[in-house]
């Protein structure tokens, strides 16, 4: 059934265990193929010390209770056969015992220099503060040649009309004639990582072309005639040197595919290990992974990890299964600085946290609540300017600068593609006195940006956190208390978005676009229901 050997062996015979187990080892080194050993024994014992098995199992534990036991069974036959003395068992146990009760070795300790070439040494990441400094920007040189290699395809080779498309508005990016978009962004900082030396690991289901169709990775030769050739990676061009960039589009099990990259991750800081979900909320099938490794690892057993997730996240209209990422389940498991959680909002602050996270030795997992449309929003663009020069900003601030500061009574705080939305309505409502920000880093929080923004404007009374997501859901639980520990006496914080859920999002577009418009209008109304009054 599984075409592999399969070594039947008694529990009760330790040499043939023994025996068994050199014969599958030796079987393995010499066909590099799988081989189960089946060991036939039982449980004498309970699960625990107050376990007792019987209670349940009476037949079964009545034979096993019968059984004088593995260790009996050998002592029996060394004795008969001559190779230890009558008491020879007994003494060994008294002496095992005696030995473990005084704290000596029960066995002589191997002493030895060696060290195991696949060892990795996480010290100089150990020890490191998220607020370190890295420096994320590219020279323009650089960029240039960059955004070149990336959109040079080989003259036989002929991509699809919309894939070339692609490829020519991006070399146009490289240029600084048009802005650069989310997809030309991450491109951009993986060229940039695999040419300073850092490898580069992106898996998930749809990595090659992007579930959204705004990567393309992978490139596919439309004249090809078998399956397994005409493809074209251009980020494995980028230079003689560079460093390897894999992408895989990887099985439909995100429990197995994530758990194999936080192993990975954990034995290569050095490389930049990314698994994207198709839609953010498929983590749900890994949330064991996430659970037990990912946002705890490091705590219990001070295993440092710097995997980063992408996840899909925002409101369309899409229905439950396809618009959270559950932002707030990460947000529960942030403690301890165990973890990032960002949602950037424009194709720079995809590119500089990318690059952050590798070009700064601080290594904890990064969580990216990234867009599905704003990957082609013009909004969510930016200038070449961003990426040669700034970085990963954790707040961004108002950027209208017809928005007078001595004005604005109101500030309306959020993260990710809302706040697009909520520009779109300011300009409708011609509220003036009415500023915006984002809050681009939500793990750990920027306190410091974060209040630096609150003190510019003198005259402000309300804040409002505006979010997409239910109440019960999104960051909205937890991070009224970071904005009302940066609050001044007086302010009072409310609350703009969709009720309480038990679903993620509504199935029915219409009432998606009507739950929109009304948290849209919440979020410049006054302040009701549940207000945080500093």
């Amino acid at each position: 059934m599984i075409e592999a050997p399969v070594l039947h062996v008694n529990g009760d015979d330790p040499e043939a265990v023994v025996l068994c187990t050199q014969l599958a080892l030796d079987y393995r080194q010499q066909f590099n193929k799988d081989v189960v050993v089946d060991i036939v024994c039982f449980r004498k014992l309970g699960h625990n010390e107050q376990d007792t098995p019987a209670m349940t199992q009476p037949l079964m534990y009545k034979k096993i209770g019968q059984h004088p036991g593995t260790r009996k069974v050998y002592g029996d036959k060394l004795v008969g056969g001559g190779t230890l003395p009558p008491t020879g068992p007994d003494d060994m146990v008294k002496e095992y015992r005696a030995a473990m009760e005084a704290g000596k070795h029960t066995v002589d300790p191997v002493l030895t220099n060696y060290k195991s070439k696949y060892a990795v040494d996480w010290t100089p990441y150990l020890g490191k503060k998220w607020t370190d400094s890295a420096d994320t920007a590219l020279p323009l040189a650089e960029f240039r040649r960059l955004a070149e290699r990336i959109t040079t395809i080989p003259k036989d080779f002929k991509p699809h009309p919309l894939v070339q498309k692609v490829i020519d508005d991006r070399a146009a990016m490289g240029r600084g004639e048009i802005n650069v978009d989310w997809g030309m962004g991450e491109h951009m900082a993986f060229a940039s990582l695999v040419a300073s030396g850092y490898p580069v690991r992106l898996s998930g289901e749809d990595c090659g072309r992007g579930t959204f169709t705004h990567r393309h990775a992978v490139l596919h030769d439309q004249n090809r005639e078998k399956w397994d050739t005409g493809t074209y990676v251009p980020l494995q061009h980028i230079g003689d040197n560079q460093a390897p960039f894999v992408v895989i589009d990887s099985i439909l099990s995100e429990e197995a595919v994530l758990g194999f990259e936080y192993g990975y991750a954990g034995s290569d800081p050095n490389s930049l290990v990314i698994w994207e979900a198709q839609f953010g909320d498929f983590a749900n099938g890994a949330q064991v992974v996430i659970d037990q490794f990912i946002a705890s690892g490091e705590v219990k057993w001070g295993r440092a990890n710097g995997l980063t997730l992408m996840l899909p996240h925002g409101y369309e209209g899409q229905g439950p299964e396809h618009s959270s990422a559950r932002l707030e389940r990460f947000m529960q498991l942030a403690a301890d600085n165990n973890m990032q959680i960002v949602q950037p909002t424009s194709a720079s602050q995809i590119f500089h946290v990318l690059r952050r996270q590798m070009v700064r030795m601080f290594r904890k997992p990064l969580v990216i609540m990234t867009p599905k449309s704003l990957l082609r929003n013009k909004d969510a663009t930016s200038p070449l300017t961003e990426f040669t020069r700034g970085e990963f900003r954790t707040v961004i601030g108002e950027v209208d600068e017809t928005i007078e500061n001595s004005k604005v009574k109101r500030l309306i705080c959020c993260s990710g593609k809302v706040y697009y939305d909520l520009v779109k309505k300011r300009a409708e409502k011609k509220a003036t006195d009415t500023a915006i920000i984002r809050v681009e880093q939500l793990y750990p929080f920027p306190h410091k940006a974060f209040a630096a923004e609150i003190k510019k404007y003198p005259n402000l009374t309300d804040l409002v956190w505006c979010q997409d997501e239910p109440q019960n859901q999104g960051a909205w639980f937890f991070v009224q208390h970071y904005i009302h520990e940066n609050m001044a006496d007086g302010q009072k914080l409310g609350y703009a978005g969709r009720p309480a859920s038990a679903s993620p999002a509504v199935g029915y577009a219409h009432l998606h676009q009507e739950q929109q418009k009304a948290l849209l209008d919440q979020a410049f109304a006054k302040l009701k229901g549940f207000v945080l009054t500093k």
